[in-house]
């Protein structure tokens, strides 16, 4: 009985499976045959829009020069080696097949089954072309309906009229649909009068085209048409001769009146493409909700960017590098955002968008290492921990034991001044004590921080930046930095740029807060003080304007880049200068560099946007007190008063005691640093050279070495936890005298005690050296 039972369900079965496959057969042959609807019998040509600045002035448009909404091209009309490129690259079998290619179905299946997923559609242009007409999703069932519709043209439609349906809708990057858009916008030309190598660039495109078109990577773009021109050898279309001749031939060939702001509208629709820009992205994963802002596919789409400031940027980027190029700077970029809305008002990525390959990199959001402008995040990471403007940090030689090894940090002037004022030390931007700053307050705090004012190109650890973060090892975009920047003029809160003029502007009071209010005043306060600047950039920069406003810039190692950005209360201002191949400049510097570009990018904005004010210590109920110039305590009548702003809390209770009636008395942490100054200006008073001065320098500590980090080992007896300590003898043989933490150490051995200690030697001839530890 169970034997029966189990043929009747196969029988069952069986016929189940007849009935659906005969139905299913049944109803694709009537849909196969039923009349095509008019939409997709006849399309129409497919509609465009015009891309405009904030004042309604076009900068890039994707209608046809005769005003219609995207033109139809005849095939007839078309250039016949554009033809043969498309077919060469897509569909080779597009006149031998009904719509189905069967041996490219047969090479695609095996792929994907060794895939385990669809990396090979096989599509015909026939295919293509239904898709285009039908959107339908990349799935299996999409596929098999994709199918059934390219088989119902390929009934009711000859082939001529696909293939030019297919050509006048492909899309071509960078909101260009079908050869006639796209031969204008690349090659200011028209489909019926290309040569080979646009024919062949055009149809390189239509895999690809919104990363692989000459206006994001041009060399991207002539790989991809060199590999058509290969096609176009292998099946005799083209000679080899031509095919060079062809590869040799720019892949940019137009400078249109109506593609302006090239770099901007560029990026614009490739956002367009992959769902907004990272700003945007950025903040819709915080917030949930999803990026917004795309523009509409007919129409007008009106941005935020101001033509008018464009236009004069454009100028200021060519004019610096004219002056710079013989001290090896080529390239330059600029970028103007709204301090309230967020809106670019200007973006320039290039000194000339048309010139050779590199003319298309844009600058405004290619990655480099920034230099010292990352520092003022920092400082205000430290104010928010209880740091003020007065706190006083060293600014004298040090080594940092690091994961990587001794890290042993100089300044910009190779120079040491001792005890500095954060204040100055910001400033004036010294590099020591931001890394002692780094060390105290820790790289992941201040990462954590940088990240949260937008620097999400901050994609690595925290050990791979280690304390050159905030010396700028770490690698962000010149937009980035803008919107931090701007997000200090708002209170020290980030909220997403804004491109779309449609699109709502980010509420600053819903922003996400990176630094507090009372942080972001003193930081604004300090970048704005030219007399806190002097020490270390004299008595007149390139960031001195003519109203109020907070600079800082940055140099990266071996003057490869250089940055500058300034924010006033309406708008920031960021600059770039340095060539795209990364070479290094000739001692160009953020203040001879990216500062001149940025002096006159800032004065030409407030001609059309008034600067106003940003926010005071004193707003935002911050209190200022008199301190010691030197020690930033307490005022006292035996030292040089200042006036500093102190938030509510961190006022500093203790008077002055580094000045008495016999003079100041340094902390001992800067005694080694005061020796040494003292020695290299007797040495030089007595007419040695610095060479000589640094020649003299040998005797130091040998053992321990500075940075050195011991950890006594477990279960070992105290006298045996030792550590040899010894230094070369001084000129009469004898050798120093040793210090730790100030006491003197009468053995050759040191017992290991938990904490950072120092040791100091000090020879008969007044020289000393000393180095610092920690024990765990």
């Amino acid at each position: 009985m169970r034997r029966l039972l189990s043929r009747r369900v196969v029988r069952v079965t069986g016929v189940v499976a007849a009935t659906l496959a005969a139905v299913t057969v049944a109803g694709a042959v009537v849909f196969v045959a039923w009349p095509l609807p008019a939409d997709v019998r006849d399309p129409g040509p497919v509609p465009g829009f015009v891309i405009e600045d904030r004042h309604g002035l076009p900068l890039r448009s994707t209608r046809a020069p005769d005003g219609t909404r995207g033109g139809w091209i005849a095939l007839s009309d078309m250039e016949p080696r554009l033809i043969q490129a498309f077919v060469a690259r897509e569909d080779r079998r597009f006149f031998d097949h009904h719509g189905v290619d069967l041996r490219g179905v047969a090479r695609a299946a095996r792929d994907n089954l060794a895939a385990g997923t669809i990396v090979s559609g096989a599509s015909t242009i026939t295919m293509q072309t239904a898709r285009l007409l039908r959107p339908l999703p990349r799935t299996w069932s999409g596929k098999f309906r994709q199918t059934l519709w390219a088989l119902r043209l390929e009934a009711h439609l000859p082939k001529e009229r696909i293939l030019e349906t297919y050509l006048n809708r492909v899309p071509l990057g960078q909101g260009a649909v079908g050869v006639g858009a796209a031969a204008r916008l690349y090659f200011g030309a028209s489909a019926s009068r290309l040569s080979l190598g646009q024919s062949a660039l055009l149809a390189a495109l239509a895999r690809i085209p919104s990363r692989d078109n000459p206006l994001v990577d041009a060399e991207r773009a002539a790989l991809r048409r060199g590999a058509v021109l290969d096609r176009l050898v292998a099946l005799g279309l083209a000679s080899e001769a031509e095919a060079e001749r062809a590869a040799a031939e720019p892949v940019l060939a137009v400078r249109s009146t109506q593609f302006l702001a090239p770099h901007f509208t560029t990026r614009l629709l490739l956002w367009r493409e992959t769902g907004g820009s990272p700003a945007e992205r950025d903040a819709a994963s915080h917030t949930g909700s999803p990026p917004g802002g795309a523009p509409p596919v007919t129409g007008a789409w009106r941005t935020t960017l101001d033509l008018v400031l464009q236009s004069e940027l454009e100028s200021e980027v060519r004019h610096t590098v004219d002056v710079l190029r013989d001290r090896g700077a080529r390239d330059a970029a600029v970028v103007v955002l709204d301090n309230r809305t967020g809106d670019i008002l200007a973006w320039v990525g290039s000194p000339d968008f048309h010139a050779d390959t590199a003319g298309q990199v844009d600058m405004v959001i290619s990655p480099r290492q920034p230099g010292s402008a990352l520092k003022p995040f920092l400082y205000g990471l430290a104010f928010d921990r209880g740091w003020t403007a007065a706190s006083v940090l060293p600014d004298v030689p040090r080594t940092y034991a690091t994961t990587t090894g001794p890290y042993r940090p100089q300044n910009y002037d190779r120079r040491f001044r001792g005890p500095v004022r954060t204040r100055e030390a910001l400033a004036s931007s010294y590099n020591l004590p931001a890394v002692e700053l780094t060390d105290r307050v820790g790289v992941a705090p201040l990462l954590h921080t940088l990240r949260e004012a937008g620097f999400t190109s901050l994609d690595r650890s925290a050990d791979y930046y280690g304390l050159g973060l905030s010396l700028g090892n770490g690698e962000v975009t010149l937009i980035e930095l803008a919107n931090a920047y701007r997000g200090l003029a708002n209170g020290g809160t980030w909220t997403p740029y804004r491109w779309n003029r449609d699109a709502p502007p980010a509420d600053p009071r819903s922003g996400r807060r990176f630094l507090s209010t009372g942080a972001a005043a003193l930081l604004l306060d300090i970048l704005s003080d030219p007399v806190a600047r002097s020490p270390g950039f004299g008595p007149s920069t390139s960031l001195d304007l003519p109203f109020p406003a907070a600079a800082k810039t940055g140099t990266s190692r071996h003057f490869t880049d250089n940055w500058a950005v300034v924010t006033t209360g309406r708008f920031t201002v960021a600059a770039w200068v340095g060539n795209f191949g990364g070479q290094p400049m000739q001692a160009v510097s953020g203040i001879t560099g990216a500062g001149p570009l940025l002096h006159r990018a800032a004065l030409v904005t407030a001609r059309r946007y008034a600067p106003g004010a940003f926010p005071t210590p004193e707003r935002v109920g911050a209190i200022a007190l008199p301190i010691c110039a030197l020690s930033g305590l307490r005022a006292t009548p035996n030292c040089p008063a200042t006036i500093e702003w102190f938030l509510p809390g961190t006022e500093p209770a203790r008077f002055d005691d580094w000045h008495g009636d016999d003079g100041v008395r340094l902390p001992v942490e800067y005694a080694d640093w005061l020796a040494m100054n003292e020695r290299r200006d007797l040495a030089l008073a007595r007419g040695s050279t610095p060479e000589d001065v640094a020649a003299s320098s040998t005797l130091r500590i040998l053992s321990p070495l500075d940075g050195d980090a011991y950890e006594v080992p477990p279960a070992t007896d105290a006298r045996y936890a030792t550590l040899p300590v010894n230094a070369t003898p001084g000129p009469d043989g004898r050798p120093p005298r040793i210090f730790v933490n100030g006491t003197p150490l009468d053995a050759t051995r040191w017992r290991l005690q938990p904490g950072r200690h120092v040791f100091r030697a000090v020879w008969s001839t007044g020289q000393t050296d000393s180095v610092r530890i920690s024990v765990r």
